[in-house]
């Protein structure tokens, strides 16, 4: 698993963060799904999705996000190529990550995101939710794919 911790002030404490919630982020240019999980419980759940372009008022939204669930560390996905390659959206999603970390003072741990949209989708398909009936979902949903891949890799190393 590809992953990469952006922490420019040095706030990153293991003894801290892995008792504490984590808020994972879906990046997208239109729209960012966001998911909450706890590290005691090693569960993540999608929370909601942000559709809006504009980044005042994605910030905005995830300012009251981070107010109310008081997370001390975000994920986010980190999109590429099949073949592990970066692409066009990995550099916008990077540049979100590094807003994320200056803005709000945390650490922001980037985790490969390859196919988490897909199988979201599956996961919707599978509980009854199909097609169009999707959309609103799907990019919660994928962040929370995220935000577990991200808990089951910690479970490999302790």
């Amino acid at each position: 698993m590809h992953a990469q911790l952006i922490d420019n002030e040095n706030v990153y404490k293991a003894e801290i963060v892995l008792k504490s919630t984590v808020m994972a982020f879906d990046f997208g240019e239109r729209r960012i799904g966001v998911a909450v999980g706890e590290h005691l419980l090693a569960t993540a759940s999608p929370l909601t999705t942000i559709d809006n372009e504009s980044n005042e008022i994605r910030f905005e939204i995830i300012t009251a996000l981070v107010k109310e669930w008081q997370p001390k560390l975000l994920v986010v996905g980190y999109p590429l190529n099949s073949d592990g390659t970066e692409h066009n959206i990995t550099q916008l999603c990077k540049k979100f990550a590094r807003r994320l970390n200056g803005r709000f003072n945390l650490p922001v741990m980037m985790i490969d995101e390859r196919y988490s949209s897909i199988d979201a989708s599956g996961r919707l398909s599978e509980s009854g939710i199909k097609g169009r009936a999707q959309k609103s979902m799907l990019d919660q949903v994928a962040a929370q794919t995220i935000l577990q891949s991200y808990f089951d890799s910690l479970e490999n190393k302790f």
